[in-house]
């Protein structure tokens, strides 16, 4: 099933800090989980409730769209997760989906979601979960309910004999559990006139619309399509005469001017209106029918688009009847019957690459669009079925000028009125986009910037560049009052920089909502890009998305004073390629604030690897973050930040400054011979050693992964040094076999730091001594003699020295 938003209601925040603590207001997190009621009328005043996690400081509500004053914002006194607002609703707010988030003295929250609507506001009441008993409504009328485990709610309407009635529902998109709505209505004899699951144009959601066949009463069924339900099942249902169409004709249109529309679907039959079109791009523009009956809760998505529109011609089933059309127009059209494929015709030219796109599911359509393109002999050059979603997308390079014809049509050969696409075809342009890379896969955990006062806060900011490379810098200029931001531009091969962000001790505590922006370093290229943040509101198992929402904007708040600061102690000696180095970070505490604070290092330059976190144990004022190195980590000199966080009644973020790091090439590289000794004797391990970078005084090799019961000593050496020898022990009882994992590790002096680096692979072979041959006579008895001055026996020679000493002598026979 799906993670639930389940609100945390219960029990009063105690602040787990010391006497000396009681009177500070130290910033923490809080948390939203969502607001109640979960929607409300344009034109009204309501009080609204919103439900999470230390919320009982809060001092403002963030708004992502005008339309909202919010008043008398007040806490809890008996529940310091719950705080209330009076909120104002403008009477040309826009219907729809909002977007809110609490601020308060400490931190930002997540962000969740509100609904407005055109229709006055009625609960639903108990019991009505029979068909002889359902609730009676007025028309044109929202109700707020909640379905349980398999209820089902019924409201009756009075209609007259050619009247529309129409029914939508909010429950999936009001994000606070897995509900999949199913509504119906019903005639007096319960017979169905139409029912409704998950319709194309609110997803999971659904709507409905009939004309009254009968003066009479008519009922709305509303259930779980599965029977399922739970206390947090909510839903808004729009009851009324308003138009709902399922679909716009054409759905995108010119930025800055006038253009007209069909609507199309449910009861509604070419209703034609006139909409004026913003002059500035908007991904979530709709455009709302309306007519004598009223008009729609919930918007058709509309695309805006630089260019005009060509509008398919019927007949244009084949080449020979294809709609002619221009570019750069969008072309529009419908599929209107089951196997329906609609083909346009239009010049091509040469050189020109045009990226290719189909808008169908994307602007809500049921079409699961296949495209296809063909030259003038009407070969198939290129094409796609699902590269966005069930949508198409390609990119295509003209060989030459001329005609060129574009299909399209159902995956499964479907159709019907509302089967609407348009195609947009442009050259291909850079395209730049921000954000905060998560740091869990499905939370919106430090997707705001909420710096303390006299205090850092930082983030990794990464970039999405499309059809352009180079340099990427942060814009600043917006920020709030005493924020400060620290950032170096992103490198052309990077997607990802650290950014600090630093509040003055005397900052406002304040907070707002900003276009976070990037833009290519070089001017003359007029690239730039905004932050965006989808929240995943409403997911499955699989973690499919059933209901998301994006934001171009981001907060950026001042708190109150937090009781610790880090600082990097930043390390004189770099970081070596093949090495590894302590990092040491330093906390400053206030008097009396000892609790544990977690550090973690989220920028990580190429070839950078570092553990996931590290602890300042509780009382203690300093940790080593160890962090290495592999082969190819890119020689530089890099800025990092570790980021912390500590328990102050919730968890209180706060980062070091932006360090300097050095990662630098190795220092030597060793060469090891392999060799082989038999169990119980010695041997030798030769190391060649081929000097990198130069250094002062001594540095110390240890070889590393000798099995047990062998050793050896470390050696030293200097930057003269031209050959190692590790002079190897093994044991009777050292491991027979190869051993291939001995490496050294080297320790050079830097700057009065130790540079730790590893450098060369071997391998050992430890032997199990041969056996005495068979049938050797017996050594003859001895006879007690007086000793004598015993004779040295010839050192038995291991095989690494036989093999020398013969190579020796070839070498003296060949000088001969």
């Amino acid at each position: 099933m799906l993670q639930n938003f389940k609100s945390v209601c219960t029990g009063i925040l105690t602040l787990a800090l010391s006497v000396l603590l009681v009177d500070s207001a130290w910033a923490t997190d809080p948390s939203l989980n969502y607001v109640r009621p979960r929607g409300g009328q344009r034109g009204t005043e309501l009080e609204l409730t919103f439900i999470g996690a230390r919320l009982s400081d809060a001092v403002e509500i963030l708004s992502y769209k005008k339309g909202f004053e919010f008043k008398d914002i007040k806490a809890n006194p008996k529940n310091a997760n719950v705080c209330t607002a009076i909120v104002k609703i403008a009477p040309d707010c826009a219907l729809g989906e909002h977007t809110f988030q609490v601020r308060t003295k400490t931190g930002v929250s997540e962000y969740k979601t509100f609904w407005v609507g055109p229709f006055p506001e009625i609960a639903e009441k108990e019991p009505n979960s029979e068909f002889e008993t359902p609730q009676p409504i007025e028309m044109n009328h929202t109700v707020s309910g909640v379905v349980q485990n398999e209820d089902v709610d019924h409201y009756v309407v009075t209609a007259k004999k050619g009247d529309r009635i129409s029914a939508e529902i909010e429950g999936i998109r009001l994000a606070t559990t897995l509900f999949d709505p199913y509504i119906a209505i019903l005639d007096e004899k319960r017979f169905e006139l139409k029912a409704e699951d998950d319709l194309p144009l609110l997803r999971n959601d659904a709507a409905v619309s009939v004309i009254a066949p009968a003066d009479g009463k008519y009922t709305i069924l509303v259930r779980d399509s599965s029977y399922g339900g739970n206390g947090a099942a909510f839903y808004r249902l729009h009851v009324g005469t308003y138009p709902r169409p399922t679909a716009v004709y054409p759905a995108g249109g010119q930025l800055g001017t006038k253009q007209k529309v069909t609507f199309k679907g449910n009861t509604v039959d070419n209703l034609v209106q006139e909409f004026q079109l913003p002059d500035k791009p908007d991904a979530e523009f709709e455009l709302f029918a309306s007519d004598a009956g009223g008009t729609a809760p919930s918007g058709n998505v509309f695309r805006l688009f630089p260019h005009g529109n060509c509008m398919e011609q019927e007949p244009n089933n084949d080449f020979k009847t294809a709609s002619a059309a221009a570019l750069p127009n969008a072309f529009n059209g419908i599929i209107e019957t089951d196997g329906d494929i609609d083909y346009f015709k239009f010049q091509g030219k040469k050189d020109q690459t045009l990226e290719i796109e189909c808008y169908a599911r994307r602007i809500r359509s049921p079409l699961d669009a296949v495209v296809n393109l063909y030259n003038a002999k009407f070969g198939r050059v290129a094409g796609n079925d699902d590269s966005r979603g069930p949508d198409s997308y390609f990119r295509y390079k003209f060989p030459a000028d001329g005609d060129y014809y574009i299909s399209i049509t159902d995956h499964l050969s479907r159709g019907g009125a509302d089967f609407v696409y348009r195609i947009e075809m442009l050259p291909v342009s850079p395209g730049l986009e921000l954000g905060i890379p998560r740091n869990a896969r499905y939370s919106q955990e430090r997707q705001q910037i909420v710096v303390p006062r006299g205090n850092r806060f930082a983030a990794v900011i990464s970039a999405s560049r499309s059809n352009f490379g180079g340099e990427i810098a942060l814009d600043s200029s917006n920020f709030p009052k005493g924020v400060k931001v620290v950032a170096e531009p992103m490198a052309a091969n990077l997607t990802t920089m650290p950014v600090v962000f630093e509040a003055a001790a005397d900052a406002p505590v304040e907070g707002e909502l900003i276009e976070l922006k990037g833009h290519h370093v070089d001017p003359k290229q007029n690239i730039s890009g905004v932050f965006t943040n989808r929240a995943d509101l409403v997911r499955v198992r699989n973690n499919q998305l059933l209901w998301m929402k994006d934001v171009a904007q981001i907060p950026v708040a001042v708190v109150e004073e937090v009781p610790f600061k880090l600082d990097i102690v930043e390390p004189k000696a770099p970081l070596a390629r093949n090495g590894s180095l302590q990092l040491k970070v330093v906390a400053t505490r206030k008097e009396g604030f000892d609790e544990a604070i977690t550090l973690q290092f989220p920028f990580r330059p190429p070839g950078v690897g570092a553990s996931s976190r590290v602890t300042i144990p509780k009382g203690k004022n300093e940790a080593f973050y160890p962090i290495n190195a592999n082969s190819k980590a890119e020689i530089k000199k890099w800025k990092v930040f570790v980021i912390g966080s500590a328990n102050v009644g919730g968890n209180a973020w706060v980062s070091s400054q932006l360090a300097n790091l050095e990662v630098a090439d190795s220092y030597v590289d060793l060469d090891l011979a392999r060799t082989a000794v038999e169990q119980g004797k010695e041997t030798e391990i030769i190391c060649k050693v081929d000097l990198k970078t130069p250094f002062d005084g001594d540095a110390k090799v240890k070889l590393v992964g000798l099995p047990p019961k062998v050793t050896t000593e470390d050696i030293t050496f200097n930057k003269e040094s031209k050959e190692l020898i590790f002079k190897v022990k093994t044991d009777p009882a050292s491991p027979q076999g190869r051993h291939k994992s001995l490496f050294c590790q080297v320790e050079v002096p830097v700057n009065g730091e130790t540079v730790v680096h590893t450098a060369g692979r071997t391998e050992l072979r430890i032997d199990k001594p041969l056996p005495p041959k068979k049938d050797e006579p017996a050594k003859p008895k001895t006879v007690a003699k007086k000793e004598e001055p015993k004779k040295e026996e010839p050192k038995r020679l291991t095989r690494l020295e036989q093999l020398r000493l013969e190579a020796k002598k070839r070498l003296e026979e060949g000088t001969k």
